[in-house]
């Protein structure tokens, strides 16, 4: 099913937490909700859940209006929050014997159900124990698992590797490009950039309740006003005629010499890189140590929002 946030904008007093966030999600892909802590993301997932009432804006599921209460409409969506929603001392198999009575589900096809979501979370050979007993990353799990019951088209994670060891993450992640596989809607919240380049066939990058952008992740690099760069190390750095001659070549952005080392920012390494060294070879200055680094998603984000991440 395709989802549509369109405007979206909510207050809490004098604070702007989403101010005109818009994006659009399709089956089958997964769409990277990406910003710091506070950006405005879980307000975003709770408007789209139906949890909360935009002061403004509208999400439509399929071309049709979320409506607010117990709309038809919110059957189709499954939420992860970052807050794990469990009953911490009943068995895994009893969780989701509640949570499945929540969605209406009963008798043979609930039984059908929990099976089918423990195997997807690999939790079936602790079904018979209580949440209180596993680790962060399996509780994790059966989070998720809880909001697979009732086989949800749009699926909303927020956040859902916080405090995990990285088997674990390993294992979200695969469940999650499993459930991507099977045609669902997947919105996925984070801070991490590693886990969005994984994972994301497209990224809405958001900070303070804003879009600051949202493209594919070759797109985004492609695009922003970041460079990849090379690093040439020489015993006799190059003079100012030779500096001038190589920022006028094609898909040099910047040039910069600091000591003995010059950096060439370039949108293209593969291409610049030759041309670089055979002009600065032409002119009598051969290159002793050369080193590359490509832009990544870190790179884009710091250039839209001119700071580091923020973690609080």
């Amino acid at each position: 099913m395709h989802l549509i946030a369109d405007r979206l904008q909510k207050k809490f007093g004098s604070i702007n937490a989403v101010a005109g966030v818009s994006f659009a999600a399709t089956p089958g892909k997964i769409l990277g909700l990406l910003g710091p802590n506070g950006a405005g993301k879980s307000t975003t997932i709770s408007m789209i859940a139906g949890l909360t009432t935009p002061d403004s804006g509208s999400v439509r599921i399929d071309g049709a209006a979320l409506g607010t209460g117990a709309h038809p409409s919110k059957r189709h969506i499954g939420l992860v929050t970052q807050e794990i929603a469990l009953v911490e001392e009943l068995p895994a198999r009893l969780n989701l014997e509640f949570f499945g009575g929540l969605y209406g589900l009963s008798g043979r096809s609930l039984a059908m159900r929990i099976a089918a979501v423990l195997e997807l979370t690999s939790l079936a050979d602790r079904a018979g124990d209580p949440p209180s007993e596993f680790s962060g990353g399996m509780r994790r799990r059966l989070n998720i698992a809880c909001a697979l019951l009732h086989e949800p088209k749009i699926l909303l994670l927020d956040e859902p590797t916080v405090g995990v060891d990285p088997q674990s993450r390993n294992a979200i992640f695969e469940t999650i490009e499993a459930l991507a596989g099977q045609g669902r809607t997947v919105v996925y919240t984070t801070h991490y950039m590693e886990e969005v380049e994984r994972l994301c066939d497209r990224i809405v990058i958001v900070d303070h309740g804003r879009v600051l952008a949202d493209d594919t992740l070759s797109g985004l690099l492609a695009s922003a006003p970041v460079a990849n760069k090379l690093m040439l190390k020489y015993d006799l750095p190059p003079d100012a005629a030779a500096l001038s001659e190589i920022k006028t070549l094609p898909g040099v952005s910047a040039v910069n010499l600091a000591g003995m080392e010059l950096t060439v920012s370039a949108t293209n390494l593969g291409a610049a890189a030759p041309r670089v060294l055979e002009r600065l070879a032409a002119r009598g200055f051969s290159c002793q140590e050369l080193t590359s680094r490509r832009a990544n998603l870190e790179d884009v984000f710091l250039a839209l929002t001119g700071r580091t991440l923020r973690d609080t």
